[in-house]
């Protein structure tokens, strides 16, 4: 299923049963477009029935269209496109040794299992053609192997092979498809053979070949790629958040959360995981700034019904972090103010001999007093003593203007 997978938007499992309905659907709409008769399918190599053609391009120009659009929406990513490697010698080869049997036999691998269900004989025979060489090949593949990975080239689009940008190579199939449907249409129209094998209602193609048409230039003349996702927040409301600072949640507001237990803050540590198992927030989970847009990372962002607070030693981690998710469209995400840093400095600066002048110490010392024996003997008292990091000599300002 594409990229579906590897995104986790559906499971393995779940991509079984998705794929049983395609190809069930597969099978029923060739059947139902003739495609199990090998006299259809070989025509086109005999010059009066030119359906196949038309139905690969069709096939072809919708996939590539459709793939193009969703690329520069952001919704589909290449990257997670799997290209089948190339081997030049076996490629060509192969092509050579298909075509053959598609103008001897009148099918390809797919047609003629369709075939075979609804009982024709000659696709039984094509069938077991197949089954026999894919035998001989496995027996004896020491002496194809050569053949087999003769020159390698990788994994590459056709369209980097041929020097040209996916707008071009998409205007110039969907030109090419559009020519061969013309000149096809031609000849059908001229031919006594193929006007005797139609048996359904001759359909108009003129709009569809005008829209397409329209299409290939709306795809060459469009802007530059855009490299973007759709729910990105605009240039203008990104600049609007870096600029108003309100982003940073004081460090009070983090201690007075962890002290009282109020549980209305999401921790997400942004720092290396090394640096998280020596010591990070009680309640914290881990996502390394590196792997902050990563799908398995949006479950630690968004979800918990609270409100998520990014933090790091200082601000610059967690502001680079808060800019990445800002910009993909995460909601509700805030920074801890200068880090850990200045949480240790708000919480240990102080000499602990005000703790024996109650009396005199301001509602604001008490609580800072209450936080830091908290800290100190609390839920976090065996690794705060030994691992919370101690304030650098120069500490990080907080980045006023995105990462």
């Amino acid at each position: 299923m594409g990229p579906l997978i590897p995104q986790d938007i559906i499971s393995g499992d779940l991509n079984f049963f998705f794929a049983l309905i395609i190809g069930i659907a597969f099978g029923f709409i060739l059947e139902q477009a003739g495609f199990s008769s090998s006299r259809k399918l070989a025509g086109v190599f005999y010059g009066y029935d030119f359906v196949v053609l038309k139905v690969f391009f069709t096939a072809a120009v919708t996939a590539a269209i459709g793939l193009f659009f969703l690329k520069y929406l952001g919704w589909v990513d290449f990257n997670f496109l799997y290209v089948n490697p190339l081997y030049l010698w076996s490629a060509l080869i192969g092509g050579i040794v298909m075509g053959f049997g598609f103008i001897l036999g009148g099918f390809c691998p797919g047609t003629s299992l369709g075939a075979a269900v609804i009982g024709k004989i000659d696709a039984w025979f094509f069938i077991a053609g197949m089954f026999l060489g894919v035998f001989i090949f496995g027996i004896f593949y020491p002496v194809f192997e050569p053949l087999h990975t003769g020159y390698f080239l990788g994994n590459p689009f056709i369209y980097d092979t041929l020097g040209l940008s996916q707008q071009w190579f998409l205007f110039l199939l969907i030109f090419m498809a559009l020519a061969a449907f013309a000149v096809t249409q031609l000849i059908e129209d001229n031919s006594t053979r193929f006007k005797e094998l139609l048996y359904t209602q001759k359909l108009s193609v003129r709009y569809p070949l005008l829209f397409a048409f329209i299409l290939s230039i709306i795809i060459l003349f469009l802007p530059n790629q855009r490299h973007s996702y759709a729910n990105e927040m605009s240039r203008n409301d990104l600049a609007a958040a870096i600029l108003s600072n309100e982003r940073y949640v004081p460090v009070e507001k983090v201690v007075h959360s962890l002290v009282h237990d109020v549980r209305d803050l999401h921790l997400v540590d942004v720092r290396p995981v090394a640096e998280f198992n020596t010591f990070h927030l009680p309640g914290a989970v881990s996502v390394p700034l590196e792997n902050i847009l990563e799908k398995t990372s949006e479950d630690n962002l968004t979800g918990t019904g609270k409100t998520t607070v990014l933090y790091a030693n200082s601000s610059d981690k967690a502001d680079m972090a808060w800019f990445f998710v800002t910009r993909e469209g995460f909601k509700n995400i805030y920074v801890m103010e200068d880090g850990l840093n200045k949480m240790y400095n708000f919480l240990f600066s102080t000499p602990d001999t005000l703790v024996n002048n109650n009396n005199n110490m301001t509602p604001e010392e008490k609580f800072v007093q209450n936080a830091r024996k908290w800290f100190r003997e609390g839920s976090v008292q065996s690794a705060v003593k030994a691992s919370m990091p101690a304030p650098s000599a120069a500490p990080a300002k907080a980045v006023k203007g995105g990462c």
